[in-house]
């Protein structure tokens, strides 16, 4: 009779493993360390607070249509005064993740967000990914981040 083998334990989920669609708000720790450990800081901790604020606010504008006059040159004012429907309800959207890193040189950023929301037509999806980018731009030592219109 050949020795007991000891038991061995089931591999462990890792922790940059997505979570499945649908898990909800259960699932945004797992995202957030999988976007960390994709991405390696490499911006000072202000410059990420700062970007990550902005990022946040600038998706939620997009998404929801909440604080778009904040954002003028990217959300402009259509001729005749007339704004775009927001494509998300207010209630059904939550950014799930969010990291902010350099994307190119220490002057240029890039926000990479992970959300979740449901459309118009009632449609919920999560995961959905948005990359939003912004400048630095230095004035009398004041350090401004300004987001860069999308392409």
């Amino acid at each position: 009779m050949e020795p007991s083998a000891t038991p061995t334990e089931a591999p462990s989920a890792s922790p940059s493993a997505l979570p499945p669609h649908g898990d909800g708000a259960a699932g945004d720790r797992a995202v957030q360390a999988s976007l960390e450990a994709a991405w390696p800081a490499d911006l000072p901790p202000s410059d990420q607070r700062t970007l990550l604020t902005a990022g946040r606010a600038l998706l939620r504008a997009d998404a929801t249509g909440i604080g778009r006059a904040r954002w003028p040159t990217v959300f402009p004012s259509r001729g005749g005064g007339t704004a775009v429907a927001p494509a998300f309800a207010t209630a059904r959207f939550r950014i799930q993740a969010a990291i902010a890193r350099q994307d190119g040189s220490p002057d240029k950023a890039v926000v990479h967000l992970v959300w979740a929301g449901q459309d118009r037509g009632g449609t919920y999806t999560d995961l959905r990914i948005t990359d939003l980018s912004f400048t630095r731009i230095i004035k009398k030592g004041t350090v401004t981040w300004t987001p860069q219109p999308r392409t």
